[in-house]
């Protein structure tokens, strides 16, 4: 490392000459070409241990997949020995940091599997969950993966409650919920903002009562979220359009629980930026019903 340093740093000298781009380049590429050799030459040896501290080495030296290819070769014939557990760890903890998540949450899943009381557990039971982590999508999309890896965390702190990277974990399972909270806030306000739109409704479904429920549910599954009055909100003004757009047979009934859900709101978000539409609601509300019971 300290002869490519220095051949940079040739590189970029003022008293740069051709033959010495001719002899930098040369001796990279023979570098280059003498570590490669040297790679191949481990590689197909059949002597474990020599390949396992060659491994070590290429990981502590950041070529992550090259010790990737060297221990995937030494976990079956090594196992038994005394160097099995933390290969198995290192490749799990290379793969990772080559970030090929899916298989590194795997390789670390399969670490505890064979090693529940081994010197990495702990480690590899946070890290099968972070490897997940690592992997979730932006909210608009499938979540299973994000249910995945709250299930790994949960897990990790149910297994070890005085965890050394407990903190972590649990400051993990917040964000992956708020992404879970986050994709039924944002399919909630597609629903509302489809409104009156019936193309993608099924069996005489409706838009706006696909928000409420959406919304609805979000507000049971997840009481402690602080998006609660984003989606008290939609089900308000839902319950609001879904009245203004029924039937005459039951416009009168929906209205009086579109009237009602403004007054749960008002009571539940007295100091809401959206109180004072809350109110026009209820005033639109009360004039069709007076004027529904006056007829």
């Amino acid at each position: 490392m300290e002869i490519i340093k220095e051949l940079c740093l040739i590189l970029h000298s003022k008293r740069l000459n051709m033959k010495k781009v001719v002899w930098v380049v040369l001796t990279v590429s023979l570098l280059l070409s003498s570590c490669a050799k040297e790679f191949n030459q481990v590689y197909k040896s059949s002597d474990y241990q020599y390949k396992y501290e060659y491994a070590k080495e290429c990981f502590a030296a950041g070529k992550y997949a090259r010790a990737v290819s060297l221990l995937q070769e030494i976990i079956v014939p090594a196992k038994g020995s005394a160097f099995a557990g933390e290969s198995l760890y290192m490749l799990a903890m290379a793969e990772y940091l080559d970030a090929d998540y899916a298989t590194a949450s795997e390789t670390f899943k399969r670490y505890v599997s064979s090693y529940p009381r081994g010197q990495f557990a702990e480690l590899a039971k946070f890290y099968a969950g972070q490897s997940l982590y690592m992997d979730t999508p932006e909210p608009r999309l499938d979540q299973s993966g994000t249910v995945s890896a709250i299930a790994a965390f949960q897990e990790y702190l149910d297994l070890y409650p005085d965890a050394k990277m407990k903190e972590v974990g649990q400051q993990r399972l917040m964000t992956l919920q708020d992404k879970l909270v986050e994709k039924e806030l944002k399919s909630a306000q597609l629903y509302y903002d489809l409104g009156s739109y019936f193309g993608n409704c099924t069996s005489g479904g409706n838009n706006y009562e696909a928000c409420i429920v959406t919304a609805q549910n979000a507000l049971k599954d997840y009481p402690y979220s602080n998006r609660r009055e984003e989606f008290a909100l939609l089900v308000m003004k839902s319950k609001f359009e879904l009245a203004q757009q029924s039937v005459e047979s039951k416009k009168m009934q929906r209205f009086q629980d579109a009237e009602d859900e403004c007054y749960g709101f008002i009571n539940e978000y007295p100091d809401s930026k959206d109180r004072k539409l809350a109110e026009n609601y209820i005033e639109k509300c009360k004039k069709i019903t007076k004027t529904a019971s006056d007829a």
